[in-house]
């Protein structure tokens, strides 16, 4: 492919401002992976880190707990029992069945993520993993239902661990428009669309794991309340974001479908489940599943930790675990790594076909 590339600048075919414009577009290209990948990264990072001052919390509170036991039976009357923190007594059928579905559909992300790779779908397998931990402490929740710490463990992984579902999304939707050469498409460059949303993704993430941290340790009502107002702006910057991430997919194919017909209809001869369209639904329905989960949460907290949305059992698994459910285990037929890699990146892309022509430098 070199000497292809001496032969047309001897021919004239191939001028110095073509060579100059295909190291740029790589170059750029490169950068712009290189930096979603750190972002990537240090988000994963900053999970575990949490996690780990997480269960620290955890027997911090238990060990404070075991020297202030409460009075009375937890079971008497869970609805009123002021050492109750979630006002009731978690089902074990209900755990045992929530906790198997996400432990599941973790592993077999786990062996689509080995098989066919898409290295910016690890946060969500990571995070399938931490939402699957969050819900087996509600097993220990039944049997010690005014264990603080358990309470503590359970809600912060439960309400953090979707954080890395968003950032699989957001960056799914630059990696898919890339793929098919539509970033002209995006009402922002793609490669700017996975940066800022990332960003916003990992504010939002610090912000609310400040606001439950310092619940957590808070030991007065108003600290209490000032943590659960800091984490629900946490959640109220999170739904505006990714609101505005869905909009902005919506309109991306939108413009697709009747701008670029050829392209909408590019993968019409395969099978259906090879089509890349199937793969756009899967986006679309993954981000109503977290938009439906987001909205509920908001709700949730506006009404404080001892409202009726909080302390209804039905409403923790009808509004938040199944929309969240349905957002990943649908990936798991349909991985990203199956429609997208790096040998297909932007091939159909005029500029792309352009650069075929040319061959590498």
């Amino acid at each position: 492919m070199a000497f292809a590339n001496l032969h047309q600048l001897a021919s004239g075919d191939f001028s110095p401002s073509r060579m100059i414009i295909h190291i740029y577009n790589g170059r750029q290209t490169s950068a712009s992976f290189f930096l979603t990948s750190k972002l990537l990264m240090a988000f994963n990072r900053l999970q575990r880190t949490v996690s780990s001052f997480i269960c620290l919390s955890f027997v911090a509170s238990h060990v404070a707990a075991a020297s202030t036991l409460s009075p009375g039976d937890p079971y008497a009357d869970p609805k009123n029992d002021p050492y109750n923190p979630l006002r009731y007594i978690t089902s074990n059928t209900l755990t045992a069945i929530a906790f198997s579905l996400i432990l599941s559909i973790a592993i077999s992300q786990t062996y689509c993520f080995y098989k066919w790779r898409a290295k910016w779908m690890l946060s969500m397998v990571i995070g399938g993993y931490c939402f699957a931990f969050g819900l087996s402490t509600r097993f220990g929740l039944h049997f010690h239902p005014q264990s603080k710490g358990l309470y503590i463990v359970q809600y912060l992984f439960v309400v953090l661990s979707p954080c890395a579902f968003i950032a699989a999304d957001y960056v799914l939707l630059g990696q898919l428009a890339r793929h098919l050469g539509a970033d002209q498409h995006l009402t922002v460059p793609a490669r700017w669309i996975t940066v800022a949303f990332i960003m916003s993704d990992v504010t939002t993430f610090l912000i609310q794991a400040a606001g439950g941290a310092l619940s957590a340790s808070a030991n007065s009502l108003h600290t209490n309340y000032v943590g659960s107002r800091i984490f629900l702006a946490g959640l109220i910057a999170q739904l505006v974001s990714f609101v505005s991430f869905t909009c902005l997919y919506i309109l991306f194919l939108y413009r697709v479908h009747k701008r670029n017909p050829e392209i909408w209809r590019k993968d019409q001869s395969k099978a259906w489940y090879n089509d890349w369209r199937a793969l756009g639904a899967v986006l679309f329905i993954s981000c109503i599943g977290i938009l439906i989960r987001s909205i509920f949460r908001v709700i949730e907290l506006s009404e404080g930790y001892q409202g009726h949305l909080a302390t209804t059992e039905s409403f923790f698994y009808g509004l938040d675990t199944l929309p969240l459910l349905i957002a990943i285990v649908v990936y798991t037929p349909f991985w990203p790594g199956r429609f997208i890699n790096n040998n297909t990146n932007n091939t159909s892309s005029p500029q792309c076909q352009e650069k075929s022509q040319l061959g590498p430098l």
